[in-house]
């Protein structure tokens, strides 16, 4: 079975950065695809990024398009999400997750892992 545990959330102003960051337990190859959701109060879980593991390509949801990057270490197994221009509508709960085979990961029901969130906090 493999663990996601998530670090770098916190509270920061409007227009600021923060990076997540999410280590998987096991070998890179056991999550060939791994990314992030979020979580606001209220709302649906919802795609945000996803990088695959063989060639780092990686899609974003288009509301973040521009603004946040994710990364991936193979060797460490963990993926990154840095988030510039941080904006108020940002705030949520931050998921990662993770696919055990090669696919599309832009719905919940698609992700086979899941980290236990880490709280992003946006202040106007």
């Amino acid at each position: 079975q493999v663990q996601l545990v998530e670090s770098g959330g916190g509270l920061v102003q409007a227009g600021g950065s923060l990076r997540l960051s999410c280590a998987a337990s096991g070998r890179s190859f056991s999550t060939p695809v791994m990314g992030w959701f979020r979580q606001a109060p209220g709302k649906e879980r919802e795609f945000v990024a996803a990088i695959t593991y063989s060639s780092g390509s990686a899609y974003y949801a288009d509301s973040v398009k521009g603004r946040f990057t994710i990364s991936r270490d193979n060797a460490k197994n963990t993926v990154y999400l840095q988030m510039n221009s941080l904006k108020p509508e940002d705030t949520a709960v931050y998921y990662c997750a993770a696919r055990k085979n090669f696919g599309r990961m832009i719905v919940r029901e698609e992700c086979d892992y899941w980290g236990q969130g880490t709280q992003v906090t946006v202040s106007s």
